[in-house]
């Protein structure tokens, strides 16, 4: 049996989706489960009950400081090395995002992983198209973002999703293998001129402060997203790799139209 985490996530859901597509069995396992799902709070271990899963596709339990994710995947590995799993496949951080706030718990989990005696994959996703939109602010007349002129490898999550499903499917033919999942570069001013906007930069500082003056985002994300945004403006962020198109065996979604539609979804009504 295959298990994805975070089954209520957007990757993790996309993965379920592709599994069944494919006629492929799987369950879910969720903090707050729907029905047909198993439980699984990381914060908890007494939830974690991986019995009859042979395949668990661990799907980063982010959005808190590293000791808590770290904490949290060392976890998950203990169950699945307990109750008898066979495979783990871990969705990390692209290689080239080892500058990055958030990158050190995912390349701890690697470590953990590779030490933890079970088979494994590492599948290293970029990031993520609808990411990239998001981080675009919108003004009646412009987008703005402090990303300067860099570019983005971005990729559509969907595509990381039917990655992930093609590696659990078979993950005998995968095993000690990490991969570097990322898609086509691409720059603000590619996403505002196909949406017939103009794009402004701003510096980082700029950009700093308004998240730090953000109230909705938690302590540890202003440092991360402004490292996102100083990774691609200097152009860290822009590698590309054939890893993505050989396992999925066909051509990449178009991270341009993915962001474009994305940030269009986005526009308030007064920058129409």
């Amino acid at each position: 049996m295959i298990m994805v985490t975070g089954a209520n996530g957007q990757l993790a859901s996309l993965t379920l989706q592709e599994l069944a597509g494919h006629n492929v069995p799987a369950l879910g396992g969720s903090r707050s489960p729907a029905p047909g799902q198993r439980r699984l709070d990381f914060d908890d271990p007494a939830t974690l009950d991986l019995t009859s899963v042979s395949t668990l596709v661990l799907v980063s339990a982010g959005y808190a400081e590293d000791d808590q994710v770290i904490a949290r995947h060392q976890t998950a590995l203990d169950a699945a090395v307990r109750d008898g799993v066979t495979h783990v496949v871990y969705t990390s951080l692209t290689a080239d995002g080892d500058h990055l706030g958030f990158a050190l718990a995912h390349r701890a989990t690697e470590h953990l992983i590779r030490a933890s005696g079970l088979d494994w994959t590492i599948l290293r996703n970029g990031l993520y198209a609808e990411l990239f939109a998001t981080l675009l602010t919108w003004f009646p007349d412009r987008l703005e973002s402090a990303f300067g002129d860099g570019a983005l490898s971005a990729v559509a999550r969907a595509d990381l999703a039917a990655a992930a499903a093609v590696v659990a499917r078979n993950p005998a033919a995968h095993t000690g293998k990490s991969y570097e999942l990322v898609g086509e570069p691409i720059t603000t001013s590619d996403v505002a001129e196909s949406l017939g906007v103009a794009h402004r930069s701003i510096g980082l500082s700029e950009y700093r402060e308004r998240l730090l003056g953000d109230d909705t985002l938690l302590p540890f994300q202003p440092p991360m997203l402004a490292s996102i945004a100083s990774g691609v403006r200097h152009g860290f962020l822009s590698n590309t790799t054939p890893d993505l198109v050989q396992l999925l065996g066909r051509p990449l979604t178009d991270p341009l139209t993915v962001a474009a539609d994305t940030a269009a979804a986005m526009r308030p009504d007064d920058a129409r």
